[in-house]
């Protein structure tokens, strides 16, 4: 990783990037050597209802190295069962093979920090 060798500022009101999912909306913006999204699930959002057919695998295998809830509540189930629930507040490192699911009546807004791969 390079060091911070200039003063930048992005916005996700004019996302770099931008994604609609059923449910999912992504919105990533390039900084220096990290891309970061803002990420909003709806209510009932699944990660395993919504996007196999999308993506073409049974669950998530991306790793989130960074993993901040804003608000609402979301659950991330890995593979071989374990269970971690996430809240406003929350920061975590998820690894490839897992579930995701919204928890309760409320969006979910969460920020995911993803190294760049250049």
């Amino acid at each position: 990783m390079n060091p911070v060798e200039k003063l930048d500022l992005k916005s996700f009101h004019e996302p770099d990037e931008l994604q609609e999912l059923p449910g999912l909306r992504l919105e990533g913006i390039r900084l220096g050597d990290f891309n970061i999204y803002r990420c909003t699930f709806e209510p009932g959002w699944r990660w395993t209802n919504s996007l196999p057919d999308i993506i073409g695998t049974n669950t998530c295998e991306f790793e989130h190295p960074v993993w901040m809830v804003i608000s609402g509540r979301f659950a991330v189930q890995m593979d071989d069962g374990r269970l971690q629930k996430y809240g406003p507040g929350s920061v975590g490192m998820i690894p490839p093979g897992h579930d995701t699911w919204v928890i309760g009546d409320e969006p979910v807004v969460a920020i995911d920090i993803q190294l760049s791969r250049k």
